[in-house]
């Protein structure tokens, strides 16, 4: 019952929660205004031609990608939980979101403006795909990738980003440090339509793409042999699966920077009500991850109005608790307690 119940339920929240996000702000709309505006249903009171402007120029950009961004980063998280046999893996675990932070360190320091304000977007980008590609290949030995070597890589690429990111903090003037600062808290106040359409290929690609890997990360759970035998080739899968990952995560980082445990949390919740089969895990942490990234920018955007707090921070003091209990309930119940 459960299962069946689990995408229809984490769909009305989505929906829920992107009426609510157009809504709530300064210039406050109601639900009804907000469908009417959409879809022009003539339910409610008709919208002021301010409601209109502020909900689909700079609400709706700003929901388009905290869904399309939530949604990249839980589905790649629970791919590479399946990949790695591991879960605690999540799109940071490649050196996606390192990577993308010394790109876009290394444009704002260094003052490059090539493609204009796309630039430390785009730098981004190719910084988390090189950060990627370099943990891969550093991985591969005689045409296979060791799972834990290809994890231990990571790790070094993701230390190794990080003192290049320490680096340009430190030579940063006080302009560049408060702007490098809030882009590696994560925000999502600089959507635009154009962003949003620059990246959205991607984030759509990625997230739609990695349910058909459902089945095979199925096999993959029971052993690389085990695979082999069911007609699956693990390594394609694994390419497969992390290139994937890494071309979504770094899209969505290069715009709204590093927001993390959104592809932790929703995947373990998800697998905690339905189990571990893929087949829904996916397209369920896909779903729930996009409501809870809009649940993150609610808060953000209105818990401190009118200031704005970094949705990164509400993630982690989201996701850090959560982290923790899950660390606690696996060692009592492997007995791990005295």
């Amino acid at each position: 019952m459960r299962r069946a119940l689990l995408v229809p339920v984490l769909t009305a929240l989505l929906v829920v929660a992107i009426v609510v996000n157009l809504g709530a702000g300064a210039v406050q709309i109601g639900p009804l205004q907000v469908v009417d505006i959409l879809f022009g249903t003539g339910l409610g009171e008709p919208a002021a031609a301010g409601q209109s402007a502020v909900l689909l120029q700079i609400r709706a950009p700003r929901v388009a990608l905290c869904a399309l961004t939530g949604a990249c980063l839980a589905v790649s998280g629970a791919a590479l939980q399946g990949v790695f046999r591991n879960p605690l893996a999540d799109p940071g675990i490649i050196g996606v979101t390192s990577g993308a932070a010394v790109g876009a360190a290394a444009s704002i320091v260094i003052g490059l403006s090539t493609f204009g304000g796309a630039t430390a977007g785009l730098a981004a980008f190719a910084g988390g795909l090189a950060a990627a590609a370099v943990g891969y290949f550093a991985a591969r030995h005689q045409g296979r990738t060791e799972v834990v070597t290809l994890v231990l890589t990571g790790v070094a690429v993701s230390a190794i980003a990080g003192a290049a990111v320490g680096v340009f903090i430190y030579l940063a003037d006080d302009n560049e440090l408060r702007t490098l600062i809030f882009w590696t808290m994560g925000s999502l106040g600089t959507a635009t339509w154009p962003g949003v359409k620059a990246v959205a290929p991607l984030l759509i690609l990625s997230t739609v793409a990695l349910p058909f890997f459902a089945r095979g990360l199925n096999a993959l759970v029971l052993g690389e042999r085990e695979a082999r035998h069911l007609g699956f080739h693990p390594e394609r899968l694994r390419i497969g699966v992390i290139v994937l990952a890494a071309l979504g995560t770094g899209a969505a980082v290069s715009l709204t920077g590093a927001i993390g445990f959104v592809g932790l949390v929703i995947p373990h919740l998800i697998r905690l009500i339905a189990g571990p089969d893929h087949r829904l895990l996916l397209p369920a942490s896909a779903i729930g991850g996009a409501a809870l990234l809009l649940a993150a920018d609610l808060i953000s955007r209105t818990a401190v109005a009118p200031a704005e707090m970094p949705v990164g921070v509400i993630t982690a003091l989201i996701g850090g608790p959560f982290f923790l209990l899950l660390l606690i309930r696996s060692r009592r119940l492997s007995g791990g307690w005295a």
